[in-house]
Formats: structure tokens, sequence, C-alpha cells
């Protein structure tokens, strides 16, 4: 079920014509950058952003690494990633020019609890900024993936930096499908799809896709940060991609059936058993849908 926005539905953003335009030919970090930059406008100023044809992990370059707090979010994006990781200790695949794949280093406000729900925080702000740039059918599949009439189009994975002195911190690490080699098979993932698909073809510049979702971001951890998740939980809510639907949550050693009745203030999943409504944490588990 596709949410209702409050704006209307544009399939780039403000300047992103001409970011897809001006986008370089070859994959030069400094001219991804400033192109980068063009698409995002006066917001470019809110983000510190590097970009490199390879890495290891983007996540892991940022939380070993983690730069210091100038009030800015700290965003990496790599052409390719030799050891992107998922959840469960999976592998990220990606392939170059086929995937987006960056981590954005945020900082929670001084004080500020420990957060929750910030998977479920990440994953508003993936599918708002693709649904503004057209994509439509998009649904939030507990806790961290985005789908695509019950395809996968993007993952999220979220670990968090200690304060060692410093502002705590999270890396928020997304990878975005935009245009898969014919026969990929991803482990595990046996329903897959790519903005090529989804857009009938018309895929943005890689650019102007990176700043839709970065501005989306900002802005969904700007409410985040001064309400927590239960002012995004109605907008999650309305993405539940298994919405009193029948599902299995497994563990390493358990699993529990029961339908879906979405997530908490605290973006804990919401079980209906026969033993009554259990509240499952976002730990090490796999949520799967029944016949």
């Amino acid at each position: 079920m596709r949410a209702p926005s409050s704006s209307p539905r544009v399939r780039l953003l403000n300047q992103a014509d001409n970011a897809s335009a001006s986008a370089p030919a070859s994959l030069d970090p400094d001219a991804r950058v400033a192109a980068l930059s063009q698409a995002l406008g006066p917001r470019a100023e809110r983000f510190a952003l590097r970009w490199v044809e390879t890495c290891e992990s983007t996540n892991s370059e940022l939380t070993g690494n983690p730069p210091r707090d100038d009030d800015r979010i700290h965003v990496l994006v790599a052409e390719h990633q030799h050891g992107g990781r998922g959840r469960r200790g999976r592998s990220w695949q990606s392939w170059p020019g086929a995937s987006l794949t960056f981590s954005a280093l945020w900082r929670f406000p001084a004080g500020a609890p420990v957060p929750a729900g910030l998977s479920l925080v990440a994953g508003v702000a993936l599918a708002e900024a693709l649904e503004r740039l057209g994509v439509e059918g998009i649904q939030l599949k507990w806790p961290n993936d985005v789908l695509v009439h019950g395809r996968k189009l993007a993952g999220i994975l979220v670990e968090l930096v200690p304060g060692r002195g410093r502002t705590p911190a999270a890396v928020l690490g997304i990878g975005i499908n935009l245009r898969l080699p014919p026969g990929v098979a991803i482990p595990d993932q046996p329903a897959v799809t790519d903005l090529h698909e989804a857009l009938d073809g018309e895929v943005p510049a890689c650019e102007a896709v990176l700043a839709a979702v970065l501005e989306a971001l900002c802005r969904i951890l700007d409410t985040y940060a001064l309400a927590g998740f239960s002012a995004l939980r109605d907008a999650w809510q309305q993405r539940n991609a298994f919405a009193a639907l029948p599902v299995r949550i497994s563990g390493e050693d358990s699993a529990v059936t029961g339908t879906c009745l979405g997530v908490d203030e605290d973006g804990a999943l919401l079980l209906r058993t026969e033993a009554g409504v259990e509240r499952i944490l976002s730990g090490d588990v796999s949520l799967r849908g029944l016949s």
C-alpha cells in the first residue's frame, strides 16, 4: 500500500535534471561530489560528502574511524564495497554502476537517550525519497528492508558508535539496487527488484537519487531528534509490508508465528500470537510472511 504524500510526486528533486545532465561519465570521485552538491543545492551545507571508488565497507569505515563532530552529517559513498555487510552477518552484494551504497554518520542531540527505532526511521526517509522519485508500491519490512510490491529494493544497516568522550552517534548504511545485472542471484533474497524496473527504465542519475535520499534523511532525522520515533510511527505503519498478515519470526534457537500488528512507539514489532500480543525487539531475528 502506497502512503499518501503531503507534496506532489516528482520524478526528480529540484536541480536533479541538471545533475542528471551534468553527471560525469567517468567515476571521478571529485566530480561525483560536485554533482551531488549541485543536486542538494543549499542543503549541501548540512553534509560532509566523500565519494570513493572502492572500500571494504562504508559502515566499517565510519564506525572504525568516526570523523570529528562539526555539526554536519558525514556521508561516505562507495562505487563498490568488497566487504559490504548486512544484518545477521550477511554480506551486501553490490556492483559498480548497478548499486548505490553509502553510509551516513548522524550524532544524537546532547543528552539524548539511546535511540529507539532508528532503522525504521531510516526506512521512512528512504521510502519518502523513493516515492518522490516516482516509485510506486513502496513497502517497509521490519526492521530494515524497503520493498516494492513485495520485492526487495533497498536495505538498511544501523550501527551505534560509542561516545568515547564524543557525542554518541549512529552510522546508517543504505544500499539501493539501481540496475541489477541480468540473471543476478542474491542469497536469501528470492524476490528482488531495482529502480530500473520500478521506474520503467527511467532511472535518474545516481547523484540525483542520493540527493533525494539525503534530503529526506536530514528532514526525518530532525523530526526524530525533536519528537522521537512516536512522531514517525504512523508513517511507518502506513507502509507496513505485513500489516494484519501472518508472519514467522525466526532467531537462532527459536521461532514464533502470529499476526503482524505493526510496531510500538519504541520500534518493536507487535505480534498477536496464541499466547497474546508479543513484543519483538530488533535483535538477531528474521521476519518472513506465511502463505
